[in-house]
């Protein structure tokens, strides 16, 4: 059974920097495509970042340049480096799964991140 659980968001201060983690079990990872999205209060879900089962990454506008995403197929975890806050990062963030071949996907709980004074 796959199972996705994303860690380390919380409230920070605009400028700063939070890490996120998404620790994945019972997936190989060369089979699975990886990515970040987020939804804010209001608004629709959103790509955020993706990387491949081969490692290739795409960044939406908005965080490119500031977030960095990355995957450690040893230990099975997908990690998001989000520099230079702002408050509009504000959302809850849930880590996806995609199958290279077939149409399957799965989805982490969230992690909610704030950004403000």
């Amino acid at each position: 059974q796959v199972q996705l659980v994303e860690s380390g968001g919380g409230l920070v201060q605009p400028g700063g920097s939070l890490r996120l983690s998404c620790a994945a079990s019972g997936l190989i990872p060369s089979m699975w495509h990886m990515g970040w999205y987020r939804q804010a209060p209001g608004k629709q879900l959103e790509m955020v970042a993706t990387i491949t089962s081969g490692g290739s990454t795409n960044y939406a506008d908005s965080v490119k340049g500031r977030f960095t995403i990355s995957r450690n197929n040893a230990n099975n975890t997908m990690y998001l480096q989000m520099n230079t806050l702002r408050p509009e990062d504000t959302a809850v963030y849930y880590c996806k799964a995609r199958h290279t071949t077939w149409t399957i996907e799965y989805w982490g709980q969230g992690t909610q991140v704030a950004v403000s004074s």
